[in-house]
């Protein structure tokens, strides 16, 4: 199995309430993927309890039956379609850590 991690920073141009918005959209959003991406297994957003002390506004959790899902994943189209609208235009930066299990 293989883990992909993402810890995204919204862009600071958005008031509190647009990035409450926003993270509710990410979420949604990714999370409405599992059962519709083959080698996709959990799929989660972490986009609200955050501490002060972070310095990152939302993380992914995924995992996938193997590095060969998490490519296909990426190229998806119901991904894509997700990152594009949901996703990229509201984010300033991006950290991603993949690892096998």
């Amino acid at each position: 199995m293989v883990k992909h991690v993402i810890l995204w920073t919204l862009k600071d141009e958005f008031s509190a309430e647009e990035k409450e918005n926003i993270k509710k959209g990410i979420k949604e959003g990714l999370e409405g993927l599992k059962g519709k991406i083959p080698g996709l297994l959990e799929i989660k957003v972490n986009a609200y309890g955050r501490l002060d002390s972070s310095n990152a506004d939302l993380m992914l959790d995924s995992t996938f039956e193997n590095a060969q899902a998490l490519k296909s994943y990426s190229k998806h189209p119901e991904h894509v379609a997700v990152a594009d609208s949901k996703v990229r235009p509201f984010t300033a930066a991006r950290t991603c850590l993949d690892f096998e299990m």
